[in-house]
Formats: structure tokens, C-alpha cells, sequence
């Protein structure tokens, strides 16, 4: 810090971090060195603000069909700058104008699911997370992509053979499913004998 001159007894502590609490010290110098330092002051706890760092690394996707599942990392607590703290979900889907807007009320929180019959498998959507506390809305993330959940096969794999390669074992075999916007990739197949 500043070092400020003997016949001064008050100075101005800057730059500190909205609704933190502090402690001081004085400590006196001359031309000889650095004495003891004072006993701590009381805790003093600076005035509120309104948030300024929004929440990082915004991504998501998958869930079940229907869902819309948005994740985020939450803003620790010595930048959430006073009471109330809660996050700003906003989407929309890719290409439209209007954002859907919710709130997530507890300061943990680092997903958010929106469910909606209406929203197509696999689409885009633009999402953006920010930040409020009791002084009010503060900022939101840049723009993510963000995917909405897959729909389950709607067709069975085609070419199913079968050969015999020893008396406890045969080998089956089949054509894979194509890949198809609406439904996803396909992460595993299930073998059925009777």
C-alpha cells in the first residue's frame, strides 16, 4: 500500500471487493525500518453491488426428448457482491428472435432443465447465463451453442445374419443405423436371442 505521511491519521482504502468483510492494520515506518503492526480492527463488511463476472464454461445437452439441459459453473462466493444471489438463464432456438427467459434462485446451482413437448430433438439453441443479487441484474455470458436432447431409433437395423462358429457360439451380424438429425448417433445395440 501507500505509504502516507506521519501527520496523517485517516486514509481511504480502495479498490477492495463488494460484500467482503475486512480487517486493518496500521503499521508505522521511519528511516530506521518498520514497526509492529497494530491489533486488527473490527470486521467491517463493504457495501453490496451488483454482480459483475458472469458464470463460465456454458454448455449442456443431452437429457431425455423434450428437454433442453444447460450447465454452467457457478460464480464463487466472493464475486457474488451481496444477498440474493441467483443466475439468469436465457435461450432461444437458433435462428429466432425472442429469448425465453428463467431464474435459478439458489447460488449452488449450475444446471437448469427446461422441458417443453414442443422442442424438437437434437435442435440448437443460443444460451447465454448471467447474474443478480438484491442490487440487482448484472452480466450475462457470451452467446453458447447448446443442443437439445435426442429422440430415441425410430428404425430397427436392417441385414440381421447369424453364423455358427463353434457348437456354444455363433456370430451376429447387421447393417449399423444412419445417422439422423432428429435422432442422433447411435451409442450401442442390444443383441436379443431366444
Amino acid at each position: 500500500p501507500e505509504v502516507i505521511n506521519g501527520r496523517t491519521h485517516k486514509a481511504t482504502v480502495v479498490d477492495l471487493s463488494p460484500w467482503v468483510e475486512y480487517e486493518f492494520r496500521v503499521v508505522a515506518s521511519n528511516s530506521v525500518g518498520i514497526g509492529e503492526p497494530s491489533r486488527p480492527s473490527a470486521l467491517l463488511r463493504t457495501k453490496a453491488a451488483v454482480p459483475v463476472v458472469a458464470p463460465t464454461n456454458i454448455g449442456g445437452g443431452g437429457g431425455s426428448r423434450s428437454e433442453l439441459v444447460i450447465t454452467w459453473e457457478p460464480v464463487s462466493e466472493e464475486l457474488q457482491n451481496g444477498e440474493g444471489f441467483g443466475y439468469i438463464i436465457m435461450f432461444r432456438p437458433l435462428g429466432s428472435s425472442s429469448w425465453t427467459k428463467a431464474v435459478v434462485a439458489s447460488v449452488e446451482s449450475s444446471k437448469y432443465v427446461y422441458r417443453n413437448e414442443s422442442i424438437t430433438p437434437l435442435s440448437p439453441f443460443e444460451v447465454k447465463v448471467g447474474v443478480y443479487n438484491n442490487e440487482g441484474e448484472g452480466t450475462l455470458s457470451s452467446i453458447s451453442i447448446v443442443y437439445s436432447g435426442e429422440d430415441e431409433p425410430q428404425m430397427a437395423p436392417a441385414g440381421a445374419s447369424v453364423l455358427s462358429v463353434s457348437a456354444t457360439a455363433v456370430e451376429v451380424s447387421w447393417q449399423p443405423i444412419p445417422w439422423n438429425r432428429h435422432t442422433g448417433r447411435v451409442l450401442g445395440y442390444e443383441v436379443r436371442g431366444w
